[in-house]
């Protein structure tokens, strides 16, 4: 069951948690690790990922038919259930991505990498493009199922779901997730006829 939520930050409580994290939802074994760019001043402030409104995530996840329903930021341990985590390439929050460096990526991408080698996902689904460029060096990346994997993990690279992203509507998002999750009940069908 999910956590009520909480109210909405005050303006204090966003500028405290500048310097704070947010845990990572993880398991051993996950189907998919979705990783965010970095977390926002406010889901860092609610402890919850993808948790400032107007974030598009969960409802792409539902909409690419990972959920049953659509979650919220506080269904954290259901998503888990179901075989899903999140991380993030940059663990410190900001009040926009464009506050990280370069080599606070190049150095979340080590660690993304270490993450990967414990816990072994299917499946490693990067939020964002120009994360997964700068994180791994991959200049040319596009949208989609990567040539490339991370720690032997495939990777599949989103778009942001940010709502500050105008480049990708909600039903565009849906679709992409889609596709992953086509791939990823496509890989379980093939294990299971082994």
């Amino acid at each position: 069951m999910a956590e009520p939520r909480p109210r909405k930050p005050t303006r204090e409580a966003l500028d405290a948690a500048y310097g704070t994290t947010v845990p990572d939802l993880i398991a051993r074994g996950l189907k998919v690790l979705f990783v965010g760019i970095n977390p926002s001043l406010y889901s860092a402030a609610v402890g919850h990922h993808f948790a400032r409104p107007g974030n598009r995530f969960w409802p792409a996840l539902h909409a690419g038919g990972f959920t049953p329903r659509l979650f919220s930021p506080w269904d954290g341990p259901a998503l888990l259930a179901l075989g899903y985590g999140i991380t993030n390439v940059v663990d410190r929050p900001t009040a926009a991505a464009d506050e990280l460096s370069p080599d606070e990526y190049v150095r979340g991408g080590r660690a993304l990498e270490a993450k990967v080698r414990r816990y072994r996902p299917a499946y490693l689904a990067v939020l964002g493009v120009t994360a997964y460029r700068t994180a791994f060096d991959r200049k040319h990346a596009a949208v989609g199922l990567q040539a490339e994997t991370v720690a032997g993990t495939p990777v599949w690279v989103l778009p942001n779901p940010s709502g500050l992203n105008a480049h990708y509507r909600p039903a565009d998002l849906g679709r992409l997730f889609g596709e992953l999750r086509a791939a990823v009940d496509g890989r379980a069908a093939a294990r299971g006829s082994e």
